[in-house]
Parts: C-alpha cells; structure tokens; sequence
C-alpha cells in the first residue's frame, strides 16, 4: 500500500512536468476511521469513512496552483494533472510562490516514532462495544444523572509526498480515543455537565475505560452548586487540559503569517524576554509516540527539536517557505508538532496547596483573544481556592488581560503536562490575574 501510494505521487509529478509545470508536488492520502456514539443505553450514532485522495501544487511560469482529486486511476490522475496545469496558466503571478529549497530536505531522522499500533488497524467492533457499554453503565450510576454519551474514535492513516525537485516520504500513522460526558439534574432547571475524553497513537497508552467514565462523572458531580462569585484580583491556575487554549492563541501569533500580515503581538519579539523565566517551550517532533510527532512538515522540511522560548526568551517562529520569502527570513518549519514544557517539581493539588486565594479554571466558556494586540477575555469555570483548598465550584465568570503581562506573571509550572494533546501543557499559575464575577 505504502509503495502504491508513493507511485501515484511519483506519476502525478511526471504528468506535471510533461504537460509544462516548472515544479509540482504530490500527496496521496489513504485514510480510514470509524466512530461510535452510545447515549443512555443504546447506540446513538456509528460513522464510518474511508477515503483516499490527491493533491498537488504547480508551479507554472510564476504562477501557483492547488488541486485535488480522489480518483486515483492512473489514466484519471493523468488527465487530472494536465487540466491543472492548463488552468494554472491563467492565473495572475506570484513572485514568492517557489518549491522549497532542496536543501530543507536533508538530514531527514530515521527514529522510529512509533507512530503506528498494529492493534488499532484490527480493533473489533465488539472491543468498542464492551468499552461503551462500560463507560454508560459507570456514568448512570448516580440517581442525579439526567444523560450521559459515550464515545469512541479510532483511525488510521498513510500519506506519501513526491516532489518535481527530489523529495520522496511517506508517514503513517494511527489515533484511537474514548471518554464520556455527563448532564446532571440540579434543582428545577440547573444541568451541570462535564466530561473526559482521552486519545492516543496507541491503545496501550490510553487508561482504562472504567476510569476514564467514573472521571467524567466525578467531574460533571463536581460541578454541582457551582456560582458566581465577586470580581477580584488573585492567582490563576490553570488546569493542564485547559492550557491548550490559552497556549494556542500565542503559537498562532507565532507564525510567519501572521507577522507578515501585521497580526502578531509578537512581531519583532524574537530575542526579547516574552513571558517568566519559567517558561521553556521546546517543539519536538521526534517525541516517540507524541501526538504530532513526524519525519518531515507539510512542506518536506525536515523534522528537528526547536527550542521556542527559552527561559522565558522568544527563540524562533514558524516559518514556511511562502512567508519566509515575503519577509526575507529563512525557513524553520510550517507548523508546530508537539510543545514540550520544562517542568517544575509540584502537579496541580500541590501547586493548588501553595495558593491562598485564587481560582483553578478547568475549562473555558466563550471569549475571545486579538492575536493582533495580545489582549483576551475568555469565560471560565472551575473552582475557587483558598488557603490552599478548593472551597466550591465556580462558573460564569471571566478573565480578561494581555498576553505578555500574564506571561511575565507566570509564577510556577507543574510536572503533569497533557499526555492527551500535541500541545502538552501541565498546570500553570499565574498571578495578579483580573477576575470579573457578580
């Protein structure tokens, strides 16, 4: 299969040197995933696709095309091929639109990631079937449970690139999660909810069903009697799986892209100390068995560990061979992989016990962030900390401020990052962080 894939990319790039592309690059994708949804007792939902497809990028006389096509015949690809090229020659020129340099190519790792459980491309449906019923049975077995949905996800996947100026690849890889969400009963019209969903590349990574579900519904009983409380100025820490959030504004504004179109608060940042001291950010994709782990990026560039914030400094951004082009910068990578945290030495319940007033936020509600100015307000709900102890739960509220004051008031990283997440994120605490309630 691998090989036939690659030969479909390969044949893609001839036709488009034979019909007159100065370069071209090809990608076949196959691709396969399966999902189960289980609500109260029954089989709600179960979607299935598979599906395989080309695409290519032109480079005709200056010009820049992309085109897609699942008919992977040869005669079809052929003719799709010659038609783009045609088409492209239309279009209006874009002098920065080149193939990646040949050069980004090398050194490509051969580590192997691990990317890939031979025990999720034969999974059962009965195994599916067993966590399901699993997963529903612990989460009604509270009398306040008004609902509760199981679901699981497995999938794989294999991509081969091909490209006019000497790049071959292929990657492969599979994912398979599951978890549940709870909607309690309170009162005569409050329905708490929560959930926990949990993925991986490979299933012996993953815990158990049974726990999985009994977290969704402590967490979803957690909620109950949750209220708003007084604005207030005081300690944010935030929740590991919640991290990914306020993490993900800054990598956006960390790309070649966005400084180029005037959207970055981090324009003209690199070098300059960004956020605490405390803060060690380094983007590996050679973790094996990480989530976003690869070989090569989207553009071929070959994979490396990149330092992104050291100590606290903005090392580097992503950048791709369009934008590079643009703002005269070299190429480092298109996209992130997986963000690697430098670790403290306490989790979550022990940096929560060195809090004495403050609030731990377990996931976001709404809001919104400027990439552009840095400045965010994003709904929250969690729990109220005092002298070290979560006092009850709290939701409704918000927090408002611009990323480079939060940053630079970070005051502490955990050692318990997201597993679950190419962004691994453990808990963070911030202080002197603007909480608006009643």
């Amino acid at each position: 299969m691998k090989n036939e894939l690659l030969r479909r990319a390969e044949q893609a790039v001839d036709q488009a040197r034979k019909a007159g592309a100065n370069d071209a690059v090809a990608r076949v994708r196959d691709e396969n995933s399966t999902e189960y949804s289980y609500r109260d007792g029954n089989i709600e939902q179960v979607q299935q696709s598979a599906s395989r497809g080309l695409s290519i990028q032109l480079y005709v006389d200056g010009r820049y095309s992309t085109h897609q096509t699942t008919d992977l015949r040869p005669d079809s690809i052929a003719r799709f091929v010659e038609d783009a090229v045609a088409l492209t020659r239309h279009l209006a020129e874009d002098p920065y639109r080149t193939i990646p340099d040949p050069a980004l190519y090398e050194n490509r790792p051969d580590i192997d990631l691990q990317s890939d459980d031979p025990t999720i491309r034969d999974l059962p449906r009965e195994a599916c079937m067993d966590w399901l019923k699993t997963m529903d049975a612990i989460t009604h077995t509270d009398s306040r449970v008004v609902s509760a949905t199981a679901d699981v996800y497995y999938g794989w996947r294999t991509s081969a690139r091909a490209s006019s100026n000497g790049f071959r690849g292929i990657q492969r890889g599979t994912s398979v999660g599951y978890g549940a969400s709870v909607t309690l009963k309170e009162g005569a019209h409050g329905r708490p909810e929560d959930h926990r969903y949990v993925w991986a590349r490979h299933l012996s990574d993953l815990p158990d069903p049974e726990a999985v579900a009994r977290e969704g519904l402590d967490r979803a009983l957690s909620r109950l009697g949750s209220e708003k409380v007084p604005s207030t100025r005081a300690t944010l820490v935030v929740d590991p799986e919640a991290g990914g959030r306020l993490i993900g504004t800054v990598w956006g504004a960390l790309q070649a892209r966005s400084i180029q179109q005037n959207r970055s608060f981090l324009a003209a940042k690199k070098d300059a100390q960004i956020a605490s001291s405390l803060l060690t950010v380094t983007d590996d994709p050679l973790q094996v068995r990480g989530p976003a782990s690869r070989h090569y990026d989207g553009e071929g560039i070959s994979a490396k560990r990149v330092p992104i914030i050291d100590q606290g400094v903005l090392q580097t951004y992503y950048i791709d061979t369009y934008y590079g082009r643009k703002l005269g910068w070299q190429p480092t990578m298109g996209t992130s992989s997986n963000l690697v945290f430098a670790p403290g030495d306490k989790d979550l319940n022990a940096l929560i016990a060195d809090v004495a007033d403050g609030f731990h936020v377990t996931s976001w509600l709404g809001g919104n962030a400027d990439a552009t100015t840095g400045d965010f307000s994003y709904g929250f709900r969690g729990f109220r900390i005092a002298n070290g102890k979560k006092t009850g739960a709290v939701s409704e509220m918000n927090i408002a401020g611009n990323f480079l004051d939060l940053l630079q008031n970070l005051v502490a990283v955990g050692n318990d990052p997201n597993a679950y997440s190419s962004m691994q994120t453990p808990t963070l605490v911030f202080d002197k962080v603007a909480f608006s309630g009643k």
